[in-house]
């Protein structure tokens, strides 16, 4: 039984074929050393012969049944392997670089230099540099599609495994593409929807103040109409707030496509608060910001645009508001505090979005893109706009932005 060792060894290492001769050659040795007469192969007794084709038999048998145990070891251990690898990119969701991960996952299991997707004549997606004396090894992904591997040849199991990670290419860059159409999709949905709400906003609250400036510029020119002093100073009066109110939608639509188009200028720089809202907040609203507050990085006038649309969101809710500021460690907080009717907390998210406008006060309310922009351009300066309680009833706006550099 001793000279089944090697035999064994050799058929788990080596394979059915050098075990056989494994087998033969320790019978060999047996007959040599032990079988009379001694160091010649010739056996003299039958039960001496039967033995030695019996441990042949037995040799042979274990060779099989070894070599059998092997291989169905090694399609085991293959198998879990392409089940964690398929498993894996089954399981990852698709994002932009998933057909990218994919085939480098293909180029490391099968040591290739360089794996490619090909759609006809073009590459879709590929993965390392091919040298020059790699073999192009081609399997077909999909229709149309075909993945291309530069390095060694590949065998039976690993061909197919390789068509399998191929067809799961094609899926993937199906995936990728249905993605890219939803949020194309998506992108055209939101694109019609501010398309609509521009239209229904210009049909009504541009041409609100036009009405305006027409019916009092059509009365200052009417030649059978005299006015008193006094008459004529309102319907002045009239021309010049209805000009502003059209200046500000104007300015309100151009900075809303600056935000979505991403080409807003931001020019952060240490101001001072107090100047600012100086600058941004009318007469009738309170101010309690001081001059020793430390100095914020922003960019001026878009804060004071912020500042300037949230308190006038403000005025609109309450007859008192207040704007104050207090520093913290790294940043300072600017709030704008209103004793109104408050908003929901559900609704503090959607009063954000461009058009939006919960009240539904047309007559004054604008276009609804007040707080949107204030929002948009406080992130730009690197701040954050958020909106809370106000004790005893109302909304407090927060615009907290980072402490400049002392």
């Amino acid at each position: 039984m001793l000279y089944l060792v090697p035999v064994v060894a050799v058929a788990v290492f080596g394979g059915v074929w050098p075990a056989l001769a494994t087998a033969l050659a320790a019978d060999a040795v047996l007959n040599w050393f032990f079988v009379p007469p001694y160091h010649t192969f010739t056996v003299e007794s039958r039960e001496n012969l039967l033995a030695l084709l019996i441990y042949v038999l037995v040799a042979v048998t274990v060779s099989v049944a070894v070599d059998l145990a092997a291989r169905q070891r090694a399609a085991a251990v293959r198998s879990g392997i392409e089940a964690r690898l398929l498993a894996r990119i089954t399981a990852a969701p698709v994002v932009d670089q998933s057909l990218t991960r994919l085939l480098g996952h293909v180029r490391d299991t099968f040591g290739m230099r360089s794996v490619a997707l090909v759609e006809g004549e073009s590459t879709v997606a590929a993965v390392g540099e091919p040298g020059d004396a790699d073999q192009a090894l081609e399997v077909e992904a999909a229709d149309g599609l075909r993945l291309v591997a530069y390095g060694p040849a590949l065998l039976g199991e690993d061909r197919r495994l390789l068509a399998r990670l191929a067809a799961g290419a094609a899926r993937t860059l199906e995936a990728q593409r249905l993605a890219r159409r939803a949020a194309e999709a998506g992108q055209l949905a939101e694109i019609d929807r501010l398309r609509t709400a521009i239209l229904a906003a210009v049909g009504h609250d541009l041409r609100t103040p036009l009405a305006s400036i027409k019916a009092a510029a059509s009365s200052l020119r009417a030649p059978d109409v005299e006015f008193s002093p006094a008459d004529r100073d309102e319907l002045l009066a009239t021309v010049e707030e209805s000009a502003d109110r059209l200046d500000d939608l104007v300015e309100n639509l151009l900075a809303m496509s600056r935000l979505q188009a991403g080409v807003l200028s931001v020019q952060a720089r240490p101001v001072a608060l107090d100047e600012i809202v100086a600058r941004a907040v009318p007469t009738g609203v309170r101010i309690a910001v001081g001059d020793d507050l430390p100095l914020v990085l922003a960019d001026p006038g878009l804060l004071e645009r912020v500042v300037a649309n949230l308190v006038s969101n403000a005025v609109r809710a309450s007859a008192t508001v207040t704007v104050d500021a207090v520093a913290a460690p790294s940043t300072v907080d600017l709030r704008v505090v209103d004793h109104g009717g408050g908003v929901p907390a559900g609704d503090r998210e959607r009063m954000f979005a461009p058009f939006q406008r919960l009240d539904d006060r047309t007559a004054d309310g604008g276009l609804g893109l007040g707080l949107a922009i204030a929002r948009g351009f406080t992130e730009a300066m690197g701040g954050r706009l958020t909106p809370a309680d106000t004790p005893g009833g109302g909304l407090t706006m927060t615009v907290t932005l980072p402490r400049a550099a002392a």
